[in-house]
């Protein structure tokens, strides 16, 4: 599971670590409630739902996880991941650290690593950079990075994305670790 900010790079060392592995990693996708970015496809990067279609998931205990960040739902379709372990795959959980923790106290065998930015400032210039949030946005996605960071600690490995490639490689170096302990 990799965990962090909203705009920390998840995605990208996701993409790379996924690109590497191709036949041992698989990454869960999420369902969410907000509308999608551009370029983003229904049931590749998210699959995107309803309020409505979101509470029912909820209902009939079909997420392994779930939150609210910043005004929409997010979580990880159960059955989907269960799909992916029985294939022989090592799944790849990109999710925000309120997720992070349900799977912690639901997974204790799960691998959990944070991903952090070099600093809030650096964070605050990825967001602009997206150019697919609205300031007062930013400004949540902040406040809860700030905390978000603050309470880390409890993750038991810390990759700092100060540069994508040395990330990734200290991520699949985790990964790797973990398969042979």
């Amino acid at each position: 599971m990799i965990a962090g900010p909203s705009g920390v790079g998840k995605g990208t060392v996701v993409r790379r670590l996924l690109a590497r592995d191709p036949d041992r990693l698989a990454l869960s996708v999420s369902v969410t409630t907000r509308d999608p970015r551009a370029g983003e496809i229904d049931g590749v990067h998210y699959r995107f739902v309803s309020e409505g279609g979101f509470d029912e998931m909820i209902e009939r205990d079909e997420l392994l996880e779930w939150a609210e960040i910043v005004g929409h739902r997010s979580g990880t379709p159960r059955a989907a991941v269960r799909e992916l372990l029985d294939a022989g795959k090592d799944v790849i959980l990109e999710i925000d650290v309120q997720g992070a923790e349900q799977i912690r106290d639901r997974v204790p065998d799960a691998l959990l690593i944070f991903l952090a930015p070099p600093s809030l400032d650096e964070l605050e210039r990825r967001l602009r950079g997206r150019g697919t949030e609205s300031e007062a946005s930013i400004g949540r996605r902040l406040d809860l990075a700030s905390r978000e960071v603050g309470s880390a600690s409890w993750f038991p490995h810390t990759v700092t994305n100060d540069d994508v490639d040395r990330a990734t490689d200290e991520v699949a170096a985790i990964i790797d670790t973990s398969r042979t302990a």
